[in-house]
C-alpha cells in the first residue's frame, strides 16, 4: 500500500494556489495523493444560479485533479458556511479515515478569510480524531500517526496584516506549470476574480507567490512555505515527513526553529 497525502482547503482553486506544487512533489516521491474542497464554490460568481455554478466549479475542480492523478472528494458546504460544527466535522474525520493520509496539507488559522480558518480547523481536527473509537462517524477508527502541515495565506500576512513567515520550504520550481495548468482549469473564477478584486492577472498572481517564496527561501526558484502544526496528539514530536521525502527539494527553516526554541528555553 502507498503512503497517502491529501490536500484539504476551502474553496475549488485554493488547493492549487497554496498547496499543490507539494501535493504533486509527493506524488512523485510515491504518493497516492488526493484532494478535498471543504466549500463548493457557491458564491464565487456574478452571473451565473447557485445550481450552475455549483456545478462548472466542481466541473473544474474535477479536471484540475484529473491532470495530476489525484484522487477527488466531494465538497460538504456552500461558501460562507463552512463552520467548526459536528455535521461538518464528522464529514471530514470519514474522508481522513477512508483516506489514512501520513500528511495533512490545509490551511492555517492565521488566514485572511474565515472560510480558510474553518477548514484548516475542521482539517486539524479530523486528523486528531482519527483514532477516537467513540467519535460520531460513519467510518471506523484508524491507527498511525498524521502530520499536518498550514499553508500561507492568500494575503500572505494573517488578518491584523502581519507577515507570516514559513517554518519550512518546498521546491516548486519544476511543478510550477502544472499548477498553472491546473488553476487553468478553474475558468470561471478567473472571471470572478477579475470583476470582484480587480485580479486580471489571475495565472500571474500565482506564480508570483511562488516566486516570493522561492526568493525568501534564498534557494529555489519557486517555492511553497509551510508551517508544520504541533505532533501532540498527531505524530512523533521529530517526525517531519516533507523533509525527510523530499531531501534536497525542501528544507527547514533554521531561523523559524531557532525561535521556537527560544520561547522553550
Amino acid at each position: 500500500m502507498p503512503k497517502t497525502a491529501i490536500a484539504i482547503a476551502c474553496h475549488p482553486d485554493d488547493i492549487e494556489f497554496m498547496m499543490v506544487g507539494t501535493l504533486i512533489k509527493l506524488k512523485e516521491a510515491g504518493y497516492e495523493i488526493h484532494y478535498l474542497n471543504i466549500a463548493n464554490g457557491s458564491l464565487d460568481t456574478n452571473q451565473y444560479d447557485y445550481e450552475t455554478i455549483v456545478r462548472i466549479r466542481r466541473e473544474e475542480a474535477i479536471a484540475a485533479c484529473k491532470v495530476i492523478g489525484a484522487h477527488f472528494h466531494e465538497s460538504i458546504s456552500d461558501d460562507m458556511e463552512v463552520a467548526y460544527n459536528l455535521d461538518q466535522l464528522s464529514k471530514v474525520v470519514g474522508v481522513i479515515r477512508r483516506v489514512k493520509p501520513e500528511i495533512v496539507l490545509t490551511h492555517g488559522p492565521y488566514d485572511y478569510m474565515e472560510d480558510h480558518v474553518s477548514a484548516g480547523r475542521l482539517a486539524v481536527s479530523a486528523a486528531f480524531s482519527r483514532g477516537m473509537v467513540n467519535f460520531k462517524c460513519t467510518q471506523p477508527a484508524i491507527d498511525g500517526k498524521v502530520t499536518v502541515y498550514h499553508s500561507m495565506p492568500h494575503s500572505l500576512t494573517d488578518q491584523l496584516r502581519r507577515p507570516v513567515i514559513p517554518g519550512l520550504f518546498v521546491d516548486i520550481s519544476t511543478t510550477i506549470e502544472l499548477k498553472k495548468q491546473m488553476l487553468s482549469c478553474h475558468r470561471s473564477q478567473k472571471e470572478w476574480l477579475d470583476v470582484s478584486q480587480g485580479n486580471d492577472a489571475y495565472l500571474i498572481d500565482m506564480v508570483k507567490r511562488g516566486c516570493y517564496f522561492g526568493k525568501m527561501s534564498e534557494r529555489y526558484e519557486y517555492a511553497e512555505g509551510w508551517i508544520r502544526h504541533s505532533p501532540v496528539g498527531f505524530c512523533a514530536d521529530d517526525d517531519n515527513p516533507l523533509i525527510d521525502v523530499l531531501g534536497d527539494d525542501a528544507f527547514v527553516n533554521t531561523d523559524f526553529e531557532e525561535a521556537i526554541k527560544l520561547n522553550f528555553s
